[in-house]
């Protein structure tokens, strides 16, 4: 068992467990939290923000310019009592000038089941690939990658109720599987009574020697879209907005390895991260005007998949530098050739990819200060991003500890 228990202290430190941060047993007092996010960006192409044969929505964008405060959370999280653990987050931005408030997580998971099993339940961050279930703060890039932001609108939240199961073995092994509402996009209706999305998952791990760990991971997620929603493109003078109704199925696959010397990751360590998806969709794209009606519609059979390949590599304490290239690839029917041009499902010809690099530096294991460049060929015109970003912890909230 020595493998598995050097490989789960590994996960606790790089936030690959989700659940290290609850209160000590007994404790009457929440731990109460804030995490404070500003930033300022600089683009130098101003047009808006698309994604060529994507409906985007979510919070799919580039972000505001300029000085902004960007994702701020209060999160309170405790221990119930021997048998439940709970946690609320609220997240705090503002866009477009108006601060919004929105609940993004409210849930409570069990504690001590044994036999390896955990019931979790409530609103929260699907286990979908690697990335997902992690706090944006969390990440070591300031922004999603972009088949996230194209498939999840940056992230997949929802409603539900979610089993998971550790194996009993040296090499880490986790199946899960949930049951969602599927009312938040990508999904979107709500659909069979408010059982309309689904995921299943499994991860393996273990250890390399003293110095190495790797993850593997699979996923994927159904459901039955009803009137999903995407931003109007206005293309061709079009200001329709397209909505889909349908099948959808993504699947994917994450890859994670990390490299401490001796497993002393204080001083210098690395990580390399790759994840693949594929959506399959199978539908109706309408084209709604402002009041409602539908203007145009189309069959839709649609196909779009992307990878990322990042690593990110702490050269001296406190101190690291990333790297990472996204890639996205296209291929969808709609026989409508205006509906086709209208929704934003034409690929324009156009391949999505994007370069970018990051130096952050951490003076605690409670703050970090990040500047971050994008070479961003994701749509038609080439842009170049440019950001700084501070992110500071207040509170006892070990789960976001750099």
């Amino acid at each position: 068992m020595k493998m598995k228990s050097m490989f789960l202290g590994a996960l606790v430190f790089t936030g690959l467990t989700s659940t290290s941060f609850a209160a000590k047993q007994g404790d009457f007092n929440p731990d109460i939290s804030l995490i404070l996010d500003g930033r300022y960006g600089s683009y130098s192409n101003t047009t808006d923000y698309e994604l060529p044969g994507f409906l985007l929505g979510g919070e799919a964008s580039r972000g505001e310019q300029g000085f902004h405060i960007g994702h701020n959370e209060l999160v309170i999280s405790a221990n119930i009592d021997d048998m439940f653990f709970g946690k609320l987050t609220t997240a705090i931005a503002e866009h477009e000038g108006e601060t919004e408030v929105e609940l993004e997580e409210a849930f409570i998971e069990t504690l001590a089941l044994g036999s390896g099993l955990t019931v979790k339940a409530g609103r929260y961050f699907s286990d979908i690939g690697y990335l997902n279930n992690q706090h944006g703060h969390a990440w070591d890039f300031m922004d999603a990658p972009l088949i996230y932001r194209g498939l999840f609108g940056n992230q997949l939240i929802d409603d539900g109720l979610q089993v998971s199961w550790v194996a009993p073995t040296d090499l880490y092994f986790k199946l899960g599987a949930s049951a969602l509402r599927g009312e938040r996009f990508p999904a979107g209706g709500a659909a069979n009574d408010g059982n309309g999305a689904a995921t299943v998952f499994a991860k393996f791990g273990g250890d390399v020697g003293a110095s190495h760990s790797w993850q593997f991971g699979l996923s994927h997620w159904s459901a039955d879209v009803v009137g999903r929603t995407g931003g109007a493109h206005a293309h061709a003078g079009a200001t329709e907005i397209p909505t889909y109704t349908g099948d959808s199925k993504v699947s994917g696959i994450d890859f994670i390895w990390k490299w401490a010397p001796n497993g002393n990751n204080r001083e210098t360590n690395l990580k390399i991260q790759a994840e693949y998806f594929q959506r399959e969709e199978d539908g109706i794209v309408d084209m709604v005007d402002s009041a409602g009606v539908i203007q145009e519609t189309s069959s839709y059979d649609g196909k779009q998949s992307g990878w990322y390949l990042q690593a990110v590599y702490q050269f001296m304490p406190r101190w690291r530098v990333g790297y990472r290239y996204d890639q996205l690839k296209v291929d969808n029917v709609v026989p409508d050739a205006t509906v086709l041009a209208e929704s934003g499902l034409d690929d324009e010809g156009h391949k999505p990819e994007r370069s970018t690099i990051m130096l952050d530096y951490s003076h605690s294991e409670y703050s970090r200060i990040r500047l971050q460049y994008s070479k961003d060929d994701s749509y038609e015109d080439s842009d170049n991003l440019f950001f700084v970003q501070y992110i500071v912890t207040l509170g006892a909230h070990g789960a976001h500890r750099f």
